[in-house]
């Protein structure tokens, strides 16, 4: 047995995904990229390559990461580039997504090389969080102004545009689609490809998946242009649990349970955005609060009901533990880091991944 914590990622889970995936690509002929951001355990891209067109990123190390251990198409996207990393993130990119004119303009000659694009704002999203909110007021992501880009489409040939967050509604991505044709059909009459983010939750339970391959084949061929999405959640949900251990039992007015885990340190986007874990079947007549180990008052992974009582030793399973979660884990407290896991198709596990002391003193100074 795996010494918890640790992160599961289940084979079987991720291809329901992935076949969801496979099936929008053929249907509707658009590409998909796994965004990095959200999921980049290299350990099973082997296994999603199968599936998907290649990889997005917003970072060097993304970039490079794609290139090196997905490969096929590399897409690379920032919020800006340093000079002293521009040439590296062109030598691993097939495209590269600018997040501002400025940034185009200033690494013009350097990009000349390779597909080049330019990251568009439209102002809607789905996105009900101010924090995730790209068309937040004063959005620093992409160019709003169909007037400022036109002078610059000679250096470009295509565009990103990432408004959804958490968008599992198609009426609204529809409708939100139709606000962008309107605003830059001008720009998108001249593209030859059109990323449409990532935030699209299509490999949902109930999403109209037919629906939505027939909204994106009729956008591609209203202004012929390939369609990208790029889709990290969506990749992965519901693919990956974090398996933790019962250390302690307190009552405080309420039964606690003490893991061996932390949302602060391992599931960060619980606290970021005040959301609770999931623990099914969340039914029963024993009500915890399971809480993390950290010193931080607040790392709480929620309150849930269990059939029977908890006592020290005792495993849970956090789900949908995939996303945001290993590409944000860090060393607060110096909590012990999970494992990487993975159960295969046939059932057998094999740990992928184990951090030490070591790990934890070299991250640091």
């Amino acid at each position: 047995m795996i010494q918890t914590p640790y992160y599961l990622i289940d084979k079987s889970k991720l291809l329901a995904n992935m076949e969801k995936i496979a099936w929008l690509r053929e249907h509707s002929g658009a590409k998909a990229l796994l965004a990095l951001k959200c999921f980049a355990t290299w350990g099973v891209f082997d296994f999603m390559r199968d599936y998907m067109d290649g990889t997005t990123s917003s970072s060097l190390n993304e970039v490079r990461l794609g290139h090196e251990r997905f490969g096929k198409e590399t897409h690379a996207y920032s919020v800006a580039y340093a000079d002293y990393e521009i040439d590296e993130v062109v030598s691993h990119a097939d495209k590269i997504i600018f997040n501002s004119i400025g940034q185009l303009q200033r690494f013009e000659q350097q990009s000349a090389g390779i597909i080049r694009g330019l990251r568009l704002n439209p102002g809607v999203s789905s996105s009900s969080f101010d924090l995730a909110d790209p068309a937040r007021p004063f959005s620093r992501l992409g160019e709003w102004d169909v007037k400022q880009v036109e002078p610059v489409m000679d250096l470009i040939s295509g565009f990103m545009i990432h408004n959804n967050c958490e968008n599992g509604n198609f009426d609204l991505f529809d409708t939100m689609l139709g606000q962008i044709e309107e605003k830059f059909a001008p720009l998108l009459k001249k593209a030859e490809w059109v990323s449409l983010g990532g935030g699209i939750h299509f490999t949902g339970e109930h999403y109209p998946l037919e629906k939505f391959a027939e909204r994106l084949k009729r956008f591609a061929g209203e202004f012929g242009v390939q369609v990208y999405l790029e889709p990290g959640e969506a990749s992965i949900t519901k693919s990956t649990t974090l398996e933790v251990t019962v250390l302690d039992k307190l009552y405080n007015g309420k039964n606690l349970v003490v893991v061996d885990s932390s949302i602060e340190a391992h599931m960060l986007d619980l606290l970021i955005y005040r959301e609770s874990a999931k623990v099914p079947p969340n039914q029963g007549p024993h009500r915890y609060m399971v809480c993390g180990k950290s010193c931080l008052a607040g790392d709480i992974f929620g309150e849930f009901d269990f059939p029977n009582e908890l006592n020290v030793g005792d495993r849970i399973s956090i789900q949908d533990a995939a996303g945001y979660t290993m590409v944000k884990k860090n060393w607060f407290n110096g909590v012990k880091m999970p494992a990487i896991a993975i159960r295969e198709l046939d059932g057998s596990l094999r740990t992928v991944r184990e951090f030490s002391y070591a790990d934890y003193e070299q991250s640091l100074s």
